[in-house]
């Protein structure tokens, strides 16, 4: 199983564009600047669907509310103000994050793409423009502390934007007046960004690069430390539980559609065809696998498109509720289908979780344990470094503990499951590498 590694999956794909070097068995089919207005037109279509649901009134007003809310984990936008408040918030971040890297003059890599998206989708329950800019700002600080150029740190950048609640909460969520607790909260903002570069490089090595979600985990740490420092002067902090119903037909119409569209083009830049395609099927997804370095942009494109198709199609199986996290959970997978993950080493973990729930006092339709199963993907390299039986397990182990890890950050960290499927991969790996070894050794000795 261990040679489904290759050399090209460790290195870093987050090097700067003039670093980076394209395999040359590999055809660069789409230059940047088209990756760069595909995604100025996902951007700008998302900020216009919400239009369709809204009203220009209720959407401003709706994107005043998001501004001063909270954020905490889990705030649903889409039940907060409106489903088409929420959509113009994802977009006009998403756009944001987009015209950030294209300044940087970064390429639209696995990685990067995976933020994009992740970034949409938690703009739908958590990431507002307020939040989310300290954080940029403390990394940009670091950068020009460490006197490299910013671009070496976009990823923590655009993902560090997880602990963006923790900016809101201490801005509107507590007893400060509200010019204190804007200065209060950018200044922990701006600190929490400013530490997050040399945190998520120091924490990869605790997990090997078996959860996806890095950041998750690093802001997981930083979001318990900042609840106990509040704790210890009598602030309590408990996350939040707002979730929107019935808007099933017409998300998933939006999500199906845009997978849709996402694998014609796709299938137009891979030679209209998918062939090919099982190449990346072949991959552990172990960090760092960039498929759009390695396989292409048709293939990479038509991977996200099945992904998507397939996460919203799991949700409405067990009869769960599209709303904004469910949502959120289905375009991080689309964006770290270009980095990671693959059908083959996602559905072990769909598994697992089902498998939990049926067991388990909650229901399998209920969105804790549906999020447990989108985002619980960041598991998604052990079933396919070490095998589909692991990765079920991985799954099952991850959904007892995502469940009780929440109130050691109180929603401030958005990426709970990263925050998770950290520790599961660290205590899992040590254990699946010793059973291997003892394999390999009976097998030996016969």
């Amino acid at each position: 199983m261990e040679k489904k590694l290759t050399l090209t999956e460790e290195r870093s794909s987050t090097t700067p564009p003039e670093e980076e070097k394209v395999p040359s068995n590999i055809n660069v089919d789409a230059s940047e600047n088209i990756k760069y207005y595909m995604l100025l037109v996902f951007c700008f279509g998302m900020m216009g669907l919400g239009f369709v649901f809204q009203t220009p009134s209720e959407i401003l007003e709706g994107m005043i509310i998001i501004t001063t809310s909270p954020g905490r984990l889990v705030t649903d936008y889409m039940e907060l103000t409106s489903v088409g408040a929420a959509f113009f918030n994802g977009g006009l971040l998403t756009l944001l994050s987009v015209l950030m890297v294209r300044k940087q003059k970064a390429k639209f890599s696995g990685p990067v793409l995976a933020a994009i998206f992740t970034i949409f989708g938690f703009s739908l329950f958590g990431k507002s423009l307020f939040n989310t800019i300290p954080i940029t700002l403390g990394v940009y600080l670091y950068s020009k502390l460490e006197k490299r150029p910013f671009s070496h740190f976009l990823i923590v950048s655009l993902f560090g934007t997880a602990l963006g609640p923790a900016v809101s909460y201490l801005a509107f969520g507590m007893a400060f007046s509200t010019l204190q607790g804007i200065l209060i909260g950018y200044t922990l903002g701006i600190l929490i960004g400013f530490i997050l570069p040399a945190l998520a490089s120091h924490f990869l090595s605790y997990h090997r690069g078996f959860s996806l979600y890095n950041i998750g985990f690093t802001a997981g740490i930083v979001g318990m430390l900042i609840v106990a420092f509040l704790n210890m002067f009598g602030t309590e902090i408990t996350s939040a539980s707002i979730l929107s119903s019935g808007n099933n037909t017409k998300l998933a119409a939006v999500m199906f559609g845009f997978c849709f569209l996402l694998f014609i083009i796709g299938f137009y830049y891979n030679g209209m065809s998918i062939r090919g395609y099982q190449k990346i099927l072949q991959h552990s997804g172990k960090l760092v696998t960039d498929f759009m370095l390695l396989e292409g942009f048709g293939k990479t494109l038509i991977n996200m498109a099945l992904q998507g198709a397939l996460a919203t199609f799991y949700v409405l199986l067990v009869g769960g509720q599209l709303n904004g996290p469910v949502i959120g959970g289905i375009f991080t997978i689309i964006g770290f289908s270009a980095f990671g993950k693959h059908p083959l080493n996602c559905i072990p973990i769909f598994i697992g979780v089902y498998l939990a729930s049926i067991l388990n006092i909650h229901d399998a339709s209920s969105t804790t344990f549906i999020l447990a199963a989108l985002f619980g993907t960041t598991l998604a390299p052990i079933a396919g470094f070490y095998g589909p039986i692991y990765g079920i397990i991985a799954g099952f182990l991850h959904t007892s503990l995502v469940v009780n890890v929440n109130f050691l950050h109180g929603g401030l960290n958005l990426y709970n499951n990263g925050f998770s499927g950290g520790f599961i991969a660290a205590v899992l790996t040590p254990i699946y590498d010793a059973l291997l070894n003892i394999k390999r050794g009976i097998k030996h000795e016969t």
